[in-house]
């Protein structure tokens, strides 16, 4: 038989023991009361998958990354004016801040910005106020070999423009979604070159849908964007013309601008905008767009106020292009465009929407504000000028 030795229990070792035994019982209830361990994707009420993928940022990155370019323009000399922003993105500061002082003497110009490309064979989607007035165009790809581009078409109202790679073949493509399917509070990526750091990825939500601004050009017109997304992935000067990804990595808009004087607070054109005409290009070799030869603007109350006009209805033409179908027909600058075709008109993507499910040819019924009296004018819609290469 064993023997054991046995010590007398002093009082500090019962209450050392009873410590443990509390602890240990403790302990035991907090595991049976935790839920099991589970790899499971997480959900939220009503069975919505939580994404939970920490590399998917990177995967799309890494897929659509070498379809993204850095482009470097050149410009001419200026005898006098705002100095060409060495970002590229003189909109940004236009629009944001007046950070590029007037230059007394000629100033040969350099922007750079960025752009996606849509076709293996180097068409490219970006920014038309990228490429306006570049006498030359120059594309870097993230592999670092570098091409001479052309211009192929560009629409200064919509700022959207395609050029082409020369001598490009076999080329990563962009695949664009549906910015229609997209929903407020869904993540985004941007890819881009913003001050020249090329290929940057951020990430962010789109915070909001059909946000309209009204942002100056290089020549100090009101350049109007009807139907923004904004999100809160950084975007800088010379990420204009990148693309705003979903995360199924398909490009949803194009990153356009953003305000320096907030944070968090940047815009894309919708990929809608631009999905047709990419279609009609590649398909055809050219775009044939309807064309009225006007440039207008929305209607707010101070400006409604200043015209005397007694509400926000319609849009302000600001002026007309010579010799366009605008002009023969009659329509002048200061005219507010109520309705065509019978359709009233609110805003400014009204006009857009109209004159865009027109074709060349179509005779169209402006009922304009002139003046104090409504009057009606017939237009026959022309064709917008092609670039010359």
């Amino acid at each position: 038989m064993m023997k054991f030795k046995w010590q007398k229990i002093r009082p500090q070792h019962i209450i050392l023991s009873l410590f443990l035994v509390i602890a240990f019982l403790v302990g035991a209830l907090a595991v049976s009361l935790s839920p099991p361990e589970s790899h499971a994707t997480p959900q939220l009420a009503g069975n919505r998958t939580i994404i939970n993928d920490q590399n998917a940022v990177a995967d799309i990155a890494e897929e659509v990354g070498p379809a993204v370019i850095y482009i470097k323009t050149t410009y001419k000399a200026k005898e006098q004016g705002r100095a060409k922003n060495p970002f590229g993105d003189s909109f940004f500061g236009d629009f944001f801040g007046d950070f590029f002082p007037f230059q007394e003497q000629p100033q040969p110009g350099e922007g750079v910005g960025s752009g996606f490309i849509i076709s293996p064979d180097g068409y490219t989607v970006t920014n038309y106020h990228v490429v306006d007035g570049a006498e030359k165009i120059t594309v870097t790809l993230q592999g670092k070999d570098e091409y001479d581009a052309e211009l192929k078409w560009a629409d200064a109202n919509l700022d959207l423009a395609i050029i082409k790679i020369k001598n490009a073949k076999n080329l990563p493509v962009a695949k664009m979604g549906d910015s229609d399917k997209t929903r407020v509070g869904e993540w985004v990526i941007a890819i881009g070159n913003p001050y020249q750091l090329d290929h940057t990825v951020t990430a962010g939500v789109l915070s909001a849908k059909g946000r309209e601004i009204s942002i100056p050009d290089s020549q100090g017109k009101a350049r109007t964007y009807p139907n923004l997304m904004q999100t809160d992935a950084a975007i800088n000067p010379g990420n204009s013309g990148g693309p705003l990804l979903n995360l199924n990595g398909e490009v949803i808009g194009i990153n356009t601008a953003v305000n320096s004087q907030a944070q968090g607070i940047g815009f894309a054109i919708p990929i809608n905008t631009i999905k047709d005409i990419v279609s009609e290009l590649l398909d055809t070799g050219k775009v044939s767009r309807p064309y009225l030869g006007i440039y207008y603007q929305g209607l707010d109350e101070q400006l409604s106020e200043y015209l005397q006009l007694g509400d926000t209805r319609g849009v302000l033409i600001r002026s007309v292009v010579k010799d366009s179908s605008a002009a023969k027909a009659g329509l002048k600058a200061g005219d507010v465009i109520r309705e065509i075709n019978r359709q009233k008109i609110e805003k400014i993507e009204d006009v857009q929407k109209i004159v865009n499910r027109l074709k060349v040819g179509d005779e169209a019924t402006f009922l304009v504000l002139r003046d104090g009296n409504l009057k009606t004018i017939k237009v026959k819609i022309g064709e917008k000028p092609q670039i010359n290469n």
